[in-house]
This record gives C-alpha cells, sequence and structure tokens, in this order.
C-alpha cells in the first residue's frame, strides 16, 4: 500500500501529530484524509519527494549468494550453511546469519551447539 504525507492547514494550533507532516498508508483508491486523525484540524494531502535506497552488492558478495542458493536447492544444507556463515561473519550481514542458523539447523546440527561454540548464547 502507498504511504502518503499530509499537512496541517492550521500550524498555529497543530497538534504535535500534524505540527509537521506526518505519513499515512492508505490504499491507492482511499480518498484522501480531510483531517488530522488526532487533533481534527484541516489537512491537505502534499507531493513528496521520492525516496529511493540503492543498495550495490558486490560481484564477489553476488556470486556467494548465488552459491549458496545453488547448494540450498541441492540439499546440501552444510555447504550452504557454512558458505552463509563465513559471508555473513565477513560482510556483518545480519539475515545472511540467520540464513545460515537456518541451513545448519535443516542440516540437522543442534543449534545451541554451535550458540555456545559462536559465543551467541545469553548464558
Amino acid at each position: 500500500m502507498p504511504i502518503y504525507e499530509y499537512q496541517t492547514l492550521e500550524p498555529d494550533s497543530a497538534c504535535p501529530k500534524c505540527q509537521r507532516t506526518f505519513e499515512v498508508i492508505q490504499g491507492i483508491h482511499e480518498n484522501p484524509l480531510k483531517s488530522c486523525p488526532s487533533c481534527g484540524r484541516k489537512v491537505r494531502k502534499i507531493i513528496s519527494r521520492c525516496h529511493a535506497a540503492v543498495i550495490e552488492s558486490s560481484d564477489d558478495h553476488v556470486r556467494m549468494t548465488r552459491q549458496i542458493t545453488d547448494y540450498e536447492k541441492a540439499g546440501l544444507w552444510s555447504h550452504a550453511a557454512e558458505l552463509a556463515d563465513k559471508q555473513a561473519e565477513h560482510t556483518q550481514d545480519g539475515e545472511l546469519k540467520t540464513r545460515a542458523l537456518e541451513d545448519y539447523r535443516k542440516a540437522g546440527y543442534d543449534l545451541k551447539s554451535l550458540e555456545k561454540h559462536d559465543g551467541l548464547d545469553d548464558d
């Protein structure tokens, strides 16, 4: 669903929510808000700047991720886990670390013993 931005038409008497520009998630066919959901003051929808995030991956990272996926498709869970674990350590990628742990689990490893070995346990 799209995120729309609104601003008050009455800035001198605005509440903390509409005192500044605020965002609302709305369906594309929903009518625009006419008033602040918190205080009821009149608001208008504004044209917002495009916010985009571009994440570039190195060729090495793309190649490693592709290799991990190939191992997973072949059911080689321990190979996928080890490669994902090493890559996650190298790149400090938390999502890749979670993927490695999931692959270790699928390979039959006891995750508690892995956490103790890696120093991840809270004890």
